[in-house]
């Protein structure tokens, strides 16, 4: 089939890569504009999909939204047969969906109906979850709501990051993309309605659910860690300066020996926000029901260093606290 493709970080890469090894033709790839990436200051740069895109010598569009009244056309033009798409980043209204025969395949990183939205890593992360996937369905009005295709479910885990999450999925729906557009042109999947149970949403994480909130369980605040690396990185205070913590696991309950001048309320473990230094070194902070510890962090404007290395650094007394 004649494929456009649509897609725009690093994560939509491995799909265009399979698609352009397959049998089927990408004749042109549609992505975001040129933008400063991953916060940096200076002249804007091209999407990860769009350098993929120019290496393979494909015509590339870079409409400024989904709604950019020149687009319809320029998809027609191109006479493809089908589009699909991986983290593009706009919603499509229905004028960019007619002008594929076959509408557009999108390949989200969920199996739906769960975690429908912006974020299904990173929410899929903080609840916890042993296994997520990636499904291959039908783009309509709706935000992830439209008919169903293939899904490959892929287990977590349990020292996995969002970003390294993310990374292996990505792969999956590379695969999971030809499979997909196989399927259609021999007629062997048909689309089939979501079903209604099992249905959550993924919202985009805004900036202040990244801060961690020690009163809460450390097996939560260790997702917490995991759903927000690399971004937007979870962070705490130390000394009044902020720190993110970029890896980190639940200790054992109870925490080490209370340090000097510690309350007797406190003893036998930490108070939310302590800090303390275990056994071996570790950096251990209190939580609700056990300390978890530090095992990496960033102190601000420094490189990352494991808590130990932090913790021998910044020569901690027995009253320091996160988060004041």
């Amino acid at each position: 089939m004649r494929v456009v493709y649509l897609g725009t970080p690093a994560a939509a890469v491995p799909p265009l890569q399979a698609l352009l090894a397959s049998s089927h033709q990408v004749v042109a790839v549609v992505t975001r504009p040129d933008r400063p990436r991953d916060h940096q200051r200076g002249a804007p740069a091209p999407s990860p999909v769009k350098q993929a895109a120019v290496a393979a010598g494909l015509p590339v569009l870079e409409p400024l939204g989904g709604r950019d009244p020149e687009l319809p056309a320029q998809l027609q033009a191109l006479a493809a047969d089908i589009g699909c798409a991986c983290a593009f980043g706009y919603l499509l209204p229905p004028e960019v969906l007619a002008a594929f025969p076959n509408g557009i395949v999108n390949l989200h990183f969920s199996l739906l109906p769960a975690y429908r939205g912006a974020a299904p890593v990173q929410r899929a992360l903080l609840d916890g979850v042993a296994a997520t996937g990636v499904t291959s369905f039908l783009i309509d009005a709706g935000m992830d709501t439209g008919p169903l295709l293939l899904a490959a479910e892929v287990p977590v885990h349990s020292d996995e990051d969002a970003g390294a999450l993310t990374a292996r999925l990505a792969e999956v729906a590379g695969r999971l993309a030809v499979e997909t557009l196989d399927a259609l042109e021999s007629g062997q999947v048909q689309p089939r309605p979501q079903p209604r149970a099992g249905v959550s949403l993924a919202p985009k994480v805004r900036p202040e659910e990244a801060r961690l909130d020690f009163t809460r369980p450390a097996g939560e605040l260790a997702n917490a860690v995991r759903a927000f690396t690399p971004v937007p990185g979870a962070w705490t205070t130390h000394r009044g300066r902020r720190l993110k913590v970029t890896r980190a696991a639940p200790g054992p309950p109870g925490g080490p020996e209370a340090p000097p001048r510690t309350p007797p309320e406190d003893r036998g473990g930490l108070a939310p926000g302590r800090l303390a230094v275990g056994p071996g070194g570790r950096l251990l902070v209190g939580a609700a029901d056990r300390p978890l510890e530090l095992v990496e962090v960033r102190p601000e404007g420094r490189r990352a260093m494991s808590g130990a290395e932090f913790a021998r650094g910044a020569r901690l007394g027995p009253e320091e606290w996160l988060g004041r």
